[in-house]
């Protein structure tokens, strides 16, 4: 089951701002091999982080306006977000075990 969910330039900030768990922001493209790799292991995170974090995709290359608004310059991109502030930022393909200590660093 898909637990992503897909924002657009038009939902992106009222989506952050009403998450009450931690969220993370993957800033990707269809063209993206880097980001066609990482995809996968952030639905395996979004079942097993279930109560801890939410996971929001944003296509850059159809939605272009929000990633400048956050510095992104390279695909992929991941922000972690609390209360609507960038906690953390990580950019490149990461392994599960990676993503896995990056966000264990900020569950409480």
């Amino acid at each position: 089951m898909n637990r992503i969910i897909e924002l657009t330039d038009q939902n992106f900030k009222t989506k952050i701002a009403q998450s009450k768990n931690l969220t993370l922001v993957d800033f990707w493209a269809d063209w993206c091999n880097p980001c066609k790799i990482l995809s996968p292991i952030l639905e395996e995170i979004a079942e097993e982080y279930l109560d801890k974090i939410t996971i929001f995709k944003l296509n850059i290359e159809n939605y272009p306006h929000i990633a400048p608004l956050y510095s992104v310059r390279s695909i992929p991109t991941l922000l972690l977000f609390q209360n609507s502030e960038i906690l953390a930022t990580k950019v490149g393909a990461i392994s599960k075990f990676q993503l896995q200590e990056f966000l264990n660093e900020f569950i409480k």
